[in-house]
Protein backbone atom coordinates (compact mmCIF):
# COMPACT_ATOMS: atom_id res chain seq x y z
CA UNK A 1 0.00 0.00 0.00
CA UNK A 2 1.42 3.38 -0.71
CA UNK A 3 1.96 5.38 2.11
CA UNK A 4 2.99 9.17 2.84
CA UNK A 5 3.16 10.16 -0.95
CA UNK A 6 4.64 13.84 -1.30
CA UNK A 7 1.81 16.04 -1.89
CA UNK A 8 1.88 19.51 -3.52
CA UNK A 9 -1.11 21.50 -2.39
CA UNK A 10 -0.12 25.28 -4.13
CA UNK A 11 -2.80 25.37 -6.23
CA UNK A 12 -5.45 25.21 -3.21
CA UNK A 13 -6.43 27.84 -0.73
CA UNK A 14 -6.67 26.36 2.95
CA UNK A 15 -8.54 27.80 5.44
CA UNK A 16 -8.12 26.51 9.36
CA UNK A 17 -12.10 25.76 10.18
CA UNK A 18 -11.07 23.76 13.57
CA UNK A 19 -7.93 25.10 14.88
CA UNK A 20 -4.85 22.63 15.94
CA UNK A 21 -5.01 20.79 18.82
CA UNK A 22 -3.68 17.97 20.00
CA UNK A 23 -4.86 14.44 18.59
CA UNK A 24 -6.66 12.30 20.85
CA UNK A 25 -8.38 8.55 19.98
CA UNK A 26 -10.66 6.32 22.21
CA UNK A 27 -8.73 3.08 23.41
CA UNK A 28 -11.21 0.90 26.04
CA UNK A 29 -13.58 3.78 26.59
CA UNK A 30 -10.85 6.18 27.38
CA UNK A 31 -9.48 9.27 25.62
CA UNK A 32 -5.55 9.29 25.17
CA UNK A 33 -3.05 11.60 23.17
CA UNK A 34 -1.46 10.25 20.00
CA UNK A 35 2.10 10.23 19.65
CA UNK A 36 4.59 8.80 16.86
CA UNK A 37 7.15 6.12 17.20
CA UNK A 38 9.02 8.09 18.85
CA UNK A 39 6.91 9.34 21.52
CA UNK A 40 6.55 12.90 19.93
CA UNK A 41 2.92 14.02 20.51
CA UNK A 42 0.98 14.47 17.40
CA UNK A 43 -1.79 17.51 16.66
CA UNK A 44 -4.61 17.79 14.36
CA UNK A 45 -6.35 20.83 12.24
CA UNK A 46 -9.36 20.57 10.45
CA UNK A 47 -8.62 22.82 6.51
CA UNK A 48 -11.14 23.94 4.31
CA UNK A 49 -9.65 23.09 0.72
CA UNK A 50 -10.56 25.03 -2.08
CA UNK A 51 -9.04 25.28 -5.64
CA UNK A 52 -7.40 28.33 -6.36
CA UNK A 53 -8.65 29.75 -10.02
CA UNK A 54 -7.46 32.20 -12.67
CA UNK A 55 -9.75 34.70 -13.85
CA UNK A 56 -12.77 33.24 -15.54
CA UNK A 57 -12.28 29.92 -14.27
CA UNK A 58 -14.58 27.89 -12.01
CA UNK A 59 -14.12 27.17 -8.68
CA UNK A 60 -15.74 24.62 -8.07
CA UNK A 61 -16.86 23.05 -4.24
CA UNK A 62 -14.12 22.63 -1.58
CA UNK A 63 -13.55 20.21 0.85
CA UNK A 64 -12.58 20.01 4.72
CA UNK A 65 -9.90 17.73 5.63
CA UNK A 66 -8.67 16.92 8.46
CA UNK A 67 -5.19 16.96 8.50
CA UNK A 68 -2.28 15.59 11.20
CA UNK A 69 0.92 17.09 12.42
CA UNK A 70 3.93 15.66 13.19
CA UNK A 71 4.97 19.19 15.56
CA UNK A 72 3.13 21.55 17.46
CA UNK A 73 2.11 24.64 15.21
CA UNK A 74 2.47 27.28 17.57
CA UNK A 75 0.24 30.32 18.16
CA UNK A 76 -1.89 32.66 15.57
CA UNK A 77 -3.48 29.09 13.98
CA UNK A 78 -7.30 29.94 15.07
CA UNK A 79 -10.07 29.34 12.58
CA UNK A 80 -10.37 31.52 9.80
CA UNK A 81 -6.57 31.49 9.36
CA UNK A 82 -5.42 31.03 5.55
CA UNK A 83 -2.16 28.72 6.18
CA UNK A 84 0.15 26.66 4.05
CA UNK A 85 1.25 22.74 5.22
CA UNK A 86 4.87 21.97 6.05
CA UNK A 87 6.31 19.01 3.78
CA UNK A 88 2.66 17.51 3.50
CA UNK A 89 1.86 13.56 2.29
CA UNK A 90 -1.38 11.73 1.73
CA UNK A 91 -1.39 8.08 2.35
CA UNK A 92 -4.08 5.51 1.16
CA UNK A 93 -5.94 3.46 4.55
CA UNK A 94 -8.41 0.56 3.86
CA UNK A 95 -10.38 -1.20 7.23
CA UNK A 96 -13.74 -3.23 7.44
CA UNK A 97 -15.85 0.31 7.93
CA UNK A 98 -14.44 1.56 4.27
CA UNK A 99 -10.78 3.76 2.63
CA UNK A 100 -9.77 6.76 2.18
CA UNK A 101 -6.99 9.33 2.29
CA UNK A 102 -5.05 10.38 5.20
CA UNK A 103 -2.96 13.83 5.26
CA UNK A 104 0.41 14.27 7.24
CA UNK A 105 2.39 18.08 7.26
CA UNK A 106 5.33 18.68 8.97
CA UNK A 107 3.18 21.98 10.66
CA UNK A 108 1.60 24.95 9.43
CA UNK A 109 3.05 28.27 7.50
CA UNK A 110 1.29 31.43 7.17
CA UNK A 111 -0.23 31.36 3.98
CA UNK A 112 2.32 34.11 2.51
CA UNK A 113 5.41 32.98 4.59
CA UNK A 114 8.57 31.50 2.09
CA UNK A 115 8.77 27.88 2.90
CA UNK A 116 12.11 26.46 1.85
CA UNK A 117 11.97 23.50 -0.53
CA UNK A 118 12.10 19.67 1.12
CA UNK A 119 15.11 18.04 0.34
Amino acid sequence: MLRNIPVNMQGYKLMITEAPQEKTREKDGVQEFVKDREGVQQFVVSLFAKRRVQPGEFAGKGEEIKVTLTADPGEGFEEGVYVQLIDATVSHWENDNGSGLSFKAGGLAPANAQIPAAA
